[in-house]
């Protein structure tokens, strides 16, 4: 039996993570404009009309827009909302234009660009760290303690007690690092090095597979060895050691992340498992229904993927933009504008084809198509 969380939770965790990752996320581009002089015109959370807002004394318009799927940060001077230069940006009167994002160096307009990325992995430190401050992290090292029958390390003749330090080319220093490399590589084979009475042994494994099903019904496929560690070990971390913990942590998601991505664009993983806001909000409803826990950890997870998608190097992405402040330092002027407007307009159809095709595979998460099949047939 499955269970699924009310509509009115799912809608709230998807407003609690989404939301919240959204304003810190351009609250670092904000902030960076402000430090080095930017006039900032609009602060909106969500995209389109505006549902309500008020100006501040600085002239700054902070808003809520009808489409909550993202939002900006308007700095004076921009033709609109991903920070493109006007056509009339020259005929500003030169204490205006000197107040605008495109009269800072390039340095500074990368600075204030990437400040919305690096803002998200901030949000994440903090958040694991404070899990590493409470918990602890896991330091079981990756010596095997059980051997399942008929598994794929059975197969390549590990035994309890061999100590393992690489898998496919990767160090394994912890039994979570070896776990982290499994899960995401069903069926692969990959070569396997470890330690056996102090002698070095290399082997070929095919890691296995297992298809599973969680309590709420999403079903899953991840990569199995069939081994257990010796003894679980769960080290204390100190107030001064948390942030690095919650570094290390950022930085395997991240890991993951690019993993997973790599394998999708090889083709040894369906585009399929690529998800979009729906599925974001049904997994939020499911965490929180788990506890709050369970839903902080997840929002550390997005604010990680939210940062790094945006340093894809697509325009109408914060990426985008750096990409083109690396070719204008290189080149020592500006990209031309008609070649930014059409790669961005390039970037946007990219950009929307992918919302479509990951809301397809939303619609698909919640059994959408099957159930046609079924009316259909």
């Amino acid at each position: 039996m499955t269970h699924s969380p009310g509509f009115l939770l799912t809608v709230l965790a998807f407003a609690l993570v989404i939301g919240p990752l959204i304003f810190l996320h351009e609250m670092g581009h904000y902030l960076a404009g402000r430090l080095f002089g930017v006039k900032i015109d609009a602060f909106s959370i969500g995209f389109g009309q505006e549902v309500f807002g008020v100006t501040d004394k600085r002239g700054t318009r902070w808003k809520f827009s009808w489409m909550q799927l993202g939002g900006y940060v308007k700095f004076a001077g921009d033709m609109n909302a991903a920070s493109q230069p006007g056509a009339d940006w020259l005929l500003l009167p030169p204490e205006e234009r000197a107040r605008t994002l495109h009269a800072r160096p390039v340095w500074q307009r990368a600075i204030v660009v990437a400040a919305g990325p690096i803002a998200n992995f901030i949000v994440a430190v903090i958040i694991l760290g404070g899990f590493a401050l409470t918990y602890g992290v896991d330091a079981t090292p990756a010596v095997i303690g059980v051997v399942a029958p008929k598994s794929a390390a059975a197969s390549a003749g590990l035994q309890p007690g061999d100590r393992i330090t690489s898998l496919g080319g990767r160090d394994v220093g912890t039994f979570a690092d070896l776990a982290q490399y499994t899960v995401l590589r069903p069926d692969e084979r990959v070569n396997i090095r470890f330690e056996r009475e102090g002698q070095p042994i290399s082997r070929e494994v095919t890691i296995g597979a297992l298809v599973q099903r969680d309590a709420f019904g999403n079903e899953f496929r991840k990569g199995l060895l069939g081994i257990g560690p010796a003894k679980p070990v769960l080290r204390p971390v100190s107030l001064i050691e948390a942030p690095l913990a919650g570094a290390k942590m950022t930085g395997e998601i991240l890991r993951g992340t690019l993993d997973g991505l790599g394998q999708i664009l090889t083709g040894r993983r369906s585009v399929d498992e690529l998800g979009g806001p729906l599925r974001i909000a049904k997994v939020s409803g499911e965490q929180l229904s788990l506890g709050a826990p369970a839903l902080i950890w997840m929002i550390a997870v997005i604010s990680i993927n939210l940062g790094f998608i945006n340093l894809l190097p697509v325009p109408v992405l914060d990426g985008g933009h750096l990409f083109f402040y690396a070719i204008e330092a290189i080149r020592r002027r500006p990209v031309p504008i008609h070649v930014q407007e059409w790669a961005f307009r390039g970037g946007l159809a990219a950009m929307l084809a992918l919302m479509l095709m990951v809301t397809f595979n939303d619609l698909g998460s919640f059994g959408l198509w099957k159930n046609l099949t079924g009316l259909i047939g």
